[in-house]
Order: structure tokens, then sequence, then C-alpha cells
């Protein structure tokens, strides 16, 4: 393919000697003309492991080559990637000085050039701007309409400096946020060489990816510190804890706990962050981000209320009550947390869950429910059909087979909020989500030759969700 990059920093140096190394022909674009002279001389603009080597080489056999002029890079390509910075204000938000004015000049040569053209966004944006920025300023430039005469698609960076030869090469996944027309199709072809899975998704998805991936990143970073700060105040080797936690692939470093649904609760994560950020405080630890947890935590439960009292009903059927499926740990559930605070609203209660039998409850376990809920008693029933009889809001907070089979049973008038993503299909009736579960769904897809499994990247039961996308 013919392929114009714009953009010569480290992303699109990247980008356009490795499209050019597997074989497409590339027009580097950048305002700076210095770095366009040292591209077409054979040299790195930025510094890079293996880098130099690649440009010299690519471009010596005529695969690569760079121009100042927007219009020529246009005319002489079918797709266009761009990757120019997106900085930070002072007020924090975006800059899109760079995007904006990218945009418009892009806009402008499609003028000339005419409809066709596909143009990939790989800076970096929040949910949203490519959809009020990029393609307006496109738009307006060029008198052309997006969707029709030309098409942008949002294709998300996951490079890391002093690695991104290989990051790119070898990534764990490919996202291309699309309209759903051809354009994504022919942007897969780009990275036909690369063995990892292609997701195709909504333009805003793919946006919020990127930065949920580096959130995600930092935060690692700061528990990783404030652990070792606190083990270094009791005399211990956070290096020597850490390690042993990076053992655990199967819980610490995993999917465990990663989906969205209702809030954490039992006997042991909030009673260990208690002591955990207890202990902090004595020894005068500034612990920010593990005392946030609990707040956090506390935040979703208000969020889940709120899913419930705007909907504005007066009956509720709560399906599952233990923090646990296939438990009878009442202990701190969140579900436990979230009747009393329905019945405080003045809302009529029921419940389902089969794993509970309140005279066979005892101990710690016992005391709770006497303690939160005593009169949970006359609001348990014994069959789905019982509890979901009178109410015109069911409620499902634990994912298991027991109350998925009830699904069928929730008539046309009722609402159904899914807080555990439950839900597999919409079928009939309303339904609200936490963390709008259905609009991901339903903006995935997996690109067929580019499975999960094949890159060993998800475990069985994802890669069954993932066929249904």
């Amino acid at each position: 393919m013919r392929v114009s990059v714009f953009g010569l920093g480290y992303v699109g140096t990247v980008a356009a000697a490795c499209l050019a190394e597997a074989g497409h022909l590339v027009t580097g674009v950048d305002v700076n003309a210095d770095k366009v002279a040292s591209v077409n001389q054979g040299l790195s603009p930025v510094v890079e492991p293996g880098l130099a080597e690649l440009i010299c080489e690519v471009v010596a056999c005529g695969r690569l080559r760079a121009t100042t002029s927007v219009q020529e890079a246009i005319n002489a390509t079918e797709v266009s990637l761009v990757c120019v910075g997106t900085p930070s204000l002072p007020t924090g938000d975006v800059n899109l000085a760079f995007i904006s004015r990218v945009s418009r000049e892009i806009g402008a040569a499609l003028a000339v050039k005419g409809g066709g053209h596909v143009v990939a966004i790989r800076s970096t944006l929040l949910p949203g701007y490519t959809e009020a920025t990029v393609i307006p300023a496109m738009e307006k430039s060029s008198a052309l309409k997006a969707g029709q005469d030309f098409h942008v698609v949002y294709n998300p960076e996951f490079l890391r400096e002093g690695t991104a030869l290989k990051d790119y090469v070898t990534p764990s996944r490919t996202v291309i946020g699309e309209d759903g027309g051809a354009a994504g199709k022919l942007v897969v072809q780009l990275y036909a060489d690369i063995n990892a899975p292609i997701v195709r998704s909504s333009i805003r998805t793919a946006e919020m990816i990127k930065y949920v991936d580096n959130a995600f990143h930092a935060l690692k970073v700061a528990f990783s510190n404030e652990i070792a700060a606190l083990c270094h105040a009791h005399g211990i080797d956070g290096h020597e804890v850490m390690g042993v936690f990076r053992m655990d692939k199967r819980l610490n470093l995993s999917e465990a706990y990663l989906r969205p649904g209702h809030a954490f609760g039992g006997s042991c994560l909030p009673k260990d962050l208690r002591a955990l950020t207890n202990l902090a405080r004595r020894t005068s630890v500034e612990h920010p981000l593990l005392e946030s947890i609990l707040r956090s935590n506390e935040v979703h439960k208000r969020r889940c209320l709120e899913l419930v009292l705007d909907i504005g009903a007066r009956s509720v059927a709560v399906m599952g009550l233990s923090f646990k499926a296939q438990t009878d740990d009442l202990r701190e559930s969140p579900a436990v947390e979230l009747v009393e605070a329905i019945i405080g609203k003045g809302l009529t209660v029921s419940i389902y869950d089969p794993y509970i039998a309140i005279g066979e409850l005892k101990g710690s376990n016992k005391e709770y429910i006497d303690r939160y809920l005593p009169h949970i008693a006359r609001l348990l029933c014994p069959t789905p059909q019982e509890a979901l009889e009178r109410a015109t809001v069911a409620i499902y907070t634990s994912l298991d087979q027991a109350y998925e089979h009830s699904l069928c049973l929730v008539r046309s008038d009722q609402t159904v909020i899914d807080l555990v993503g439950i839900v597999a299909d919409p079928g009939k009736g309303p339904y609200r989500y936490i963390g709008a579960k259905m609009a991901c769904q339903e903006s995935l897809e997996w690109e067929p030759g580019h499975t999960p499994e094949s890159c060993g990247l998800f475990n069985a039961e994802i890669t069954e969700s993932a066929e249904t996308f």
C-alpha cells in the first residue's frame, strides 16, 4: 500500500520505518525541514535502538522518503497515519493545536485530490475528540463529507521509547476504531504481517483504551512505590515483597478482578485494606493511593444505588445477596449494603439467593446479617419466580447460572440492572449497566484470522465471549 505518515517524532518515525520494512511505500511528512532531510539521507531524526539501521535500509531500497508538502503526500498515497503530538496544556487538558492544524491541512489537500482517502489517527486523543475536532476540521477545509468522500479511523499506538521497534512488531493487540465501513478493513491490511489480535471497535472505545492502558501503568508504578515505602518503614525489603507478589500470575498479574461490576466486599479485602492503611498511618507513611481504594469502593456503591433510584421504581428484586457466587458469606457483601440502602429509601425488596439458608448461618456470618439486615428472612424468596413476581426492577449482583437462568423469567415491563455483566443479550425489556456493558460488546469485533487464542493472550472464558462480539 501507499502510506503517508504525518509527524516524524518517535511514534511517526517508528511507524514509517516499520511499514516500509513490511513492504509498503511510505512518505513521511513533517513541518521540520531538518527532520525531512535526515530521513531522505537515510538517517533517523530521533534516537531509538535499531531505528537508525532500519531507516538506512528502507530509504536505500526506495520504500521510505519524506517531504514537507502535505499535498504531495496526500496525492501520492491512499492511507495517512497522523502521529503528531498532543501535549498537555497547563489546565491538564490536551493541546489540540498540532492535531487541529494537520487536520485542516489534510482536509485542504483532500479538496484538491478528491475523495477515497483514509486517515488513521494515532495521536493520543480523549474520547470524542476525533469526532468533535479532527473530523469537523477536515470536513470544513475540504468541503467533503467524512464517511462518504473520505474516511477517518482511530488507530492508537502502544509503543514505549527504548523498545519501540519491538513493541511495533509484537504488540499485544492492534486496535482500530471505526464507523463500521470499509476503511477499517483497509487499515487492517497495514498490519497483515503482525501476529496479534485485531480489535475493531467504535472510535470512542479505541480512544479510551489508550488512556486506560497508560492510567493502569501509572497505577502499577504508584502502587509498587507505596508498598516499598511502607516496607522500608518496617525494615522489610520492598523489592523482595514485590518480587514474590509478581510470581502470582493467576490473580495478581492476570485478568482476575479486571472486569467492571459491583463493589468488592467479603471477609478479606475490606478488612485487610483497613489494617494496611492503618499501619501506614501509625508509621507516618503517606499512602494516598492505598487510602483511596476503600473510598473509591464506597463511591461505587453509591453509584449502584443511584442507578436504582434514577429509574423511579418502588419494588425491587435482588438476585444474589452473598459477596461471591455459590457461597453463603454475607460479611461486608455490597449486595447486603445495597438492600439496606434501598429499604432505607422506602422501596420494597425481595431477594433470591439459593445458597443462603437463614437457619444455617453461623458465627461471624450470622452476627453480620443480624446486625445489618435482621429482617432478611422475610425478604428471601425460595424461587426466582417469587422474587420477580411483584418487582418492577431486577438487580443482578452475582455471576452464577442460578441467576442467569432466571433472566428468562424477566417480563418486558421489568427493568434489569446488571451490576456484574451477566446479561449476554439484551433480549426483551430495558436494561441498565454499570460500565455500559452492552454498548461495549456491540462495538467490539475480532478480525477474522487474528484470533486471541493464537497469541496465548486470553483464557478460554474470554475467548468464548469474544466469539459473540
